[in-house]
C-alpha cells in the first residue's frame, strides 16, 4: 500500500492551504498500543538477562514516542548491540500490529469529525511521521485514513532523513500556505526549518518545554477546528508563487 506518498482522495495537488497532522500523540492515542508493546519487549529483555528488572510509569514510555525507531533504541539502551535493538523494535512493531488488528488501537475521540470538517472545507490533508512502513499500512487500513489524507510522508520512506528533510519535499510536491499539527519538539522543528505556524498539541506525549515557541497550543482535538483555519489565512508558502518563506 505504501507505494507512493500520494493518495488522491479528491484534493491532492490542487490545495492551497494544506495542514500537515503528525500522526502519534496527534491524532492517534499511541499509549493504548505502544504501552503494553514496550512492556511486553521489556519483559522479554529481563528474561533473557539483558535489562535490569524494573517498572515503567507511562510517561517513561511516551517520552520516546516521535522518534525513529533506530534512535529511540540507541538512547534507551545503547549497551545492546545493534542486533538486539533491531529485535526489540520488531517485538513491538509485531506487538502492536497485532492490538492494532484487534481494535485495541483508536485516533482520538474526536478526530473523525475534525477530519471530515477540514476535508469538506477543502483543506489539504497530509501526514509527517517517523513511522514504519508495515505500520502505516496498517493504520490506514484498519483506521481508514485514506479517506481523509491526500499525501504521507513517513520516515522509512525517506531513509529515516529528518523530518525537516521530509517536510522539504512535502512542501515542494504540495505548495501552499500550510501549518504544521504535532506534539513533539520534532515535529516543531519541521516547522520551524521553513517558518510554518506549529500548533502544538497539549493532550499528546510531548512536555510545555518542547512548545514555548508554537503558535498556538490545544488542549484537545476539539480545538483545532478553531486553530487550523485561524492560522492558516496567515501562513506563508515556503515554495510557489506565493513564497514567503526561507529560500530552500
Amino acid at each position: 500500500m505504501t507505494e507512493g506518498n500520494t493518495y488522491n482522495a479528491g484534493n491532492a495537488g490542487r490545495s492551497l492551504k494544506n495542514v500537515i497532522f503528525d500522526y502519534d500523540g496527534t491524532l492517534h492515542e499511541t499509549m493504548r498500543i505502544y504501552g503494553p508493546a514496550f512492556r511486553k519487549n521489556y519483559e522479554f529483555l529481563t528474561a533473557q538477562g539483558l535489562m535490569p528488572a524494573r517498572q515503567f510509569e507511562d510517561a517513561e514510555i511516551s517520552k520516546w514516542l516521535g522518534y525513529p525507531a533506530g534512535d529511540m533504541w540507541r538512547r534507551f539502551a545503547p549497551q545492546l548491540s545493534e542486533a538486539e535493538q533491531g529485535a526489540c523494535s520488531a517485538r513491538i512493531q509485531e506487538e502492536m500490529a497485532r492490538l492494532i488488528e484487534n481494535g485495541t488501537a483508536r485516533l482520538y475521540p474526536a478526530v473523525p469529525t475534525l477530519l471530515d470538517t477540514l476535508k469538506r472545507a477543502g483543506f489539504g490533508i497530509y501526514l509527517l511521521s517517523n513511522c514504519k512502513s508495515s505500520y502505516l499500512d496498517a493504520h490506514r487500513r484498519v483506521m481508514k485514513l485514506d479517506r481523509w489524507f491526500d499525501g504521507y510522508y513517513w520516515g522509512e520512506a525517506e531513509g529515516w532523513a529528518p523530518k525537516p528533510e521530509i517536510m522539504k519535499k512535502l512542501l515542494r510536491e504540495h505548495p501552499g500556505a500550510a501549518v504544521m499539527v504535532g506534539d513533539r519538539f520534532l515535529d516543531f522543528e519541521a516547522a520551524r526549518a521553513f517558518d510554518l505556524p506549529f500548533i502544538a498539541c497539549a493532550y499528546g506525549y510531548g512536555s510545555p518545554e518542547e512548545w514555548r515557541e508554537a503558535a498556538a497550543v490545544a488542549a484537545s482535538p476539539e480545538e483545532l477546528k478553531t486553530l487550523i483555519p485561524q492560522l492558516l489565512p496567515a501562513a506563508p508558502s515556503p515554495f510557489g508563487v506565493h513564497s514567503a518563506g526561507r529560500p530552500y
